[in-house]
């Protein structure tokens, strides 16, 4: 997957970024300062930087669509095409665009098919975003997966970057492998196994060690 500066890399407008510090952030830091060494040493490299949401879920998995499967240049690309296409980034504004116009900005038939997709579930209410934060992650990343196009590294980072949920680890994503391998192995490859051994000692707050091993690779977030 492409690494994100922030979420799929792509440059958001204004109203996609929600600025507040969650709310566990500041607990989080500390008792991961306290059990990891790595962690202890990283943290203080990005002073009051934080993890920063995006409310609104559409526009969160739109995103993260755009960002699969490409380099964080071409999603940036791509991305700030479709806003331009559509500004308001709606359900309805989206399928009313249609597939010809959304491939012309970059998109590939099938990620066009997939957004097209995500739109028609958000615009029929066949997914409960109403109750996604009432639900727990598993729950969550069932229902999501249900849509064509988003896969279980998408419905995780939706889970960190929209509901804020602290405790996720994606062990399919690309930068938390190299970010473990870099700062835990001495750039060695790393399995699935050992990034589970590792992350054992951030519970709860996987979220937020992934976050700063992120930032570890790609230290200014958009």
């Amino acid at each position: 997957m492409a690494l994100s500066k922030d979420l799929t890399g792509a440059v958001p407008a204004p109203s996609d970024v929600q600025p507040s510090v969650p709310p566990y952030w500041a607990e989080a830091k500390a008792e991961l300062m306290r059990r990891d060494r790595i962690m202890n040493k990283l943290i203080p490299q990005f002073g009051d930087m934080h993890l920063r949401g995006h409310p609104d879920p559409f526009t969160t998995l739109a995103r993260s669509i755009v960002g699969q499967q490409v380099t964080v240049k071409a999603a940036e690309v791509a991305w700030t095409k479709l806003r331009e296409l559509c500004p308001k980034m709606t359900p309805s504004q989206v399928i009313k665009v249609g597939a010809a116009d959304l491939a012309g900005c970059g998109l590939s038939k099938r990620k066009t098919e997939y957004i097209l997709d995500l739109a028609d579930h958000f615009k029929a209410k066949r997914v409960h975003a109403d109750q996604w934060s009432q639900m727990d992650d598993e729950a969550v990343i069932a229902e999501l997966v249900q849509i064509r196009g988003i896969t279980r590294w998408t419905a995780e980072m939706f889970l960190i970057f929209n509901l804020l949920r602290p405790n996720v680890l994606p062990l399919d994503d690309s930068g938390l492998i190299q970010g473990i391998s870099q700062n835990y192995f001495s750039g060695e490859p790393v399995s699935r196994s050992d990034a589970r051994e590792v992350a054992a000692n951030w519970e709860p707050w996987r979220t937020v060690a992934t976050w700063y091993l992120w930032r570890s690779l790609d230290p200014v977030p958009v």
